[in-house]
């Protein structure tokens, strides 16, 4: 497995301080991902709990978790709500393999932390993410 990031841009915590910013949203992009690990709820819910650990956030109550859609489109996605706002994935298990992960928090976070813990945690090949300001 390469393990490598494509492309990533992270806000740094002195610019989040520096710009007064009300909140964060990080856009992750996983490619390669183990199968198992993107089409099992209770891989699912874990994997929610172990990220809300590995940025320090704090859940709010059960994530919410399906799987639905047709054809192509169908796939498991989940909604994990943190005391700062939420937490939503997103698995393509019909192609790639592929998870896009959005969260975003009104208490700053590691964007990059989040990448490497997803990136490791799913055994994806590949990822990138992006993070920009709320203000």
């Amino acid at each position: 497995m390469d393990n490598t990031t494509f492309r990533s841009s992270v806000v740094s915590q002195e610019e989040y301080q520096a710009q007064n910013a009300w909140g964060l949203l990080a856009s992750l992009n996983l490619y390669g991902c183990e199968l198992a690990k993107i089409t099992d709820l209770n891989v699912i819910r874990d994997f929610l709990q172990k990220l809300c650990a590995a940025i320090d956030m704090k859940p709010h109550g059960e994530p919410l978790m399906g799987k639905f859609g047709e054809g192509s489109l169908e796939g498991y996605s989940a909604l994990q709500f943190i005391e700062t706002s939420s937490i939503t994935v997103h698995f393509d298990d019909k192609g790639d393999n592929r998870a896009f992960i959005d969260i975003f928090s009104c208490q700053y976070f590691d964007a990059e932390k989040a990448r490497a813990f997803c990136q490791n945690y799913l055994n994806a090949a590949s990822s990138e993410v992006h993070s920009l300001l709320r203000k």
